[in-house]
């Protein structure tokens, strides 16, 4: 019997896996940064107030979350590059897992930077 679902233990699915769902993360994220956009409009005092709220632990760790989505998000497009406009090579695999490891590296960065 064929198994159907095999294509997904491949890495590079997981990767495109990765990639969509980052961006549907980030997608979700961006009306939260519109709002954020639309109380430095409102006034300084709710602008403040936003920023002494978004200055707790948590949400500075959520943060780190968020960089690592755009990294993962970024460097996944920028792999999707490689594959459209070159001519396929075997080390496909490499760059995805070289897109993840960049990713990781980026967040601990945040992470040693803001705490």
């Amino acid at each position: 019997m064929v198994n159907r679902l095999a294509h997904r233990t491949n890495a590079l699915w997981l990767a495109a896996l990765i990639h969509r769902l980052s961006g549907v993360a980030l997608a979700i994220f961006l009306p939260l940064h519109f709002l954020a956009l639309g109380l430095a409009i409102s006034g300084e005092d709710a602008l403040g107030g936003f920023i002494r709220w978004s200055n707790q632990p948590l949400v500075t760790f959520a943060e780190s979350g968020l960089v690592g989505l755009l990294a993962v998000h970024m460097l996944g497009g920028l792999r999707l590059l490689v594959l459209e406009n070159f001519a396929w090579f075997s080390g496909q695999k490499i760059l995805a897992l070289l897109a993840v490891t960049a990713s990781a590296v980026v967040v601990f960065g945040f992470l040693v930077a803001v705490f």
